[in-house]
């Protein structure tokens, strides 16, 4: 009986779109086949949260109509936009992990700069746009709290604040798996198989919880 193995090849000339030193991988990995399954139950988490919002607001349609309006929806797509672009850095990020590229090949200053970038150079921008996001949801608290609309106000403000406040806690979450990737990135001068995986993983996390705010974002802020 055959059975599926990973083929090593150390040659200079290995294919394209490959990490020098290993070849194409003939079964799933347990690492991204783990983190699918969990993510799975995580979108079941939130399918719960969507599932309490929808009905408390068929029960409640007046406080629905009388809080919405609060809502600073330009400021909410714009930092709606903020993530949705950190997602294509990280995509970036990944394309540029696949290929054995953990961090810049040539020198800073140079022409196209951009295009000697590597898996760090992207996932530390796309930190720091997850950071300006989870920054202006802190924002948006504090703004929607000083104008009365708090937690235990009513049973919209608890919706409110426990579905996006959730969405946050797995952002920030996400923002320290991004920490963890790139700190492992310094730890040794060649990058390898293993590194490029845990890009890779978080990567799938980070696109997880941006559609998740997509879909937040459109319940909570468009149907009013």
């Amino acid at each position: 009986m055959a059975t599926a193995t990973s083929t090593y090849s150390p040659s200079p000339g290995a294919r394209p779109g490959t990490i020098p030193g290993h070849g194409p991988v003939t079964r799933p990995n347990m690492a991204s086949v783990g983190t699918i399954i969990w993510l799975s139950s995580e979108l079941m988490f939130f399918a719960g949260l969507f599932a309490i919002y929808f009905t408390i607001r068929s029960v409640r349609p007046d406080v629905w109509a009388e809080n919405t309006a609060k809502l600073d929806i330009p400021f909410a797509a714009l930092n709606t936009l903020i993530l949705v672009v950190s997602s294509v850095w990280c995509q970036l990020g990944v394309f540029a992990a696949e290929k054995g590229r953990g961090s810049r090949t040539g020198k800073l200053l140079t022409m196209h700069p951009i295009k000697e970038w590597g898996m760090r150079e992207w996932y530390v921008l796309t930190y720091l746009f997850g950071a300006v996001f989870v920054a202006g949801q802190v924002w948006e608290y504090a703004k929607l709290t000083a104008e009365g609309l708090t937690l235990s106000q009513n049973a919209y403000t608890s919706c409110f604040y426990i579905t996006t406040g959730f969405h946050g806690i797995h952002v920030t979450g996400g923002l320290i798996a991004f920490l963890l990737i790139i700190g492992r990135s310094f730890t040794s001068r060649r990058y390898t198989h293993r590194q490029a995986t845990g890009a890779i993983v978080v990567s799938y996390y980070w696109h997880f919880v941006d559609v998740v705010w997509i879909a937040l974002f459109l319940t909570i802020y468009f149907i009013r």
